[in-house]
């Protein structure tokens, strides 16, 4: 019996179909928005998007922004794990899944203007649950404004 085929798979193949298109990344965000509800709402768009790598950007905006007049922190938590969760589906295997255990953020300075989430990572072989921590780097023009490490628990597919 076949494996499952990894999401990320079909995230992979909808981003190198739209992402060169004009108008593909705004297209890519609005399918990935309505798969993903609330990592689309955010609003960040993909850049760049290979197996266990991703480059975000996301706009400053009022809808974002807290009282001190910068991104909110739980923004940033968010484009990080939205990076985090990206980088690793697109790298999974066949047959292999994951859950976010925990997020952990250190804030480095306020966040203001554009913000550039980036996320690279190697997936191990996974025969039996595994955890695996994905770091994400949040940059506004300037500086690392954050940085977010995500635990995710991998593992394979149960049979239907």
């Amino acid at each position: 019996m076949p494996l499952p085929a990894s999401p990320g798979r079909r995230l992979l193949a909808l981003w190198r179909r739209l992402g060169p298109l004009p108008f593909g990344p705004r297209l890519f965000a609005w399918v990935f928005g309505r798969a993903v509800p609330y990592s689309g709402a955010l609003g960040a768009r993909v850049r760049h998007l290979e197996p266990g790598r991703v480059r975000l950007e996301l706009r400053d905006r009022r809808a974002i922004r807290n009282h001190l007049n910068s991104v909110h922190a739980v923004a940033l938590a968010n484009l990080g794990e939205m990076a985090s969760g990206l980088a690793m589906t697109t790298a999974l295997p066949d047959g292999v899944r994951g859950i976010v255990l925990g997020i952990s953020v250190e804030y480095l300075k306020k966040a203001r203007g554009t913000l550039t989430a980036e996320a690279v990572v190697e997936v191990p072989e996974v025969p039996a649950p595994t955890d695996l921590d994905v770091h994400a780097e949040i940059r506004d023009a300037v500086a690392v404004v954050a940085r977010v490490t995500v635990r995710w628990r991998l593992g394979p597919v149960p049979p239907a």
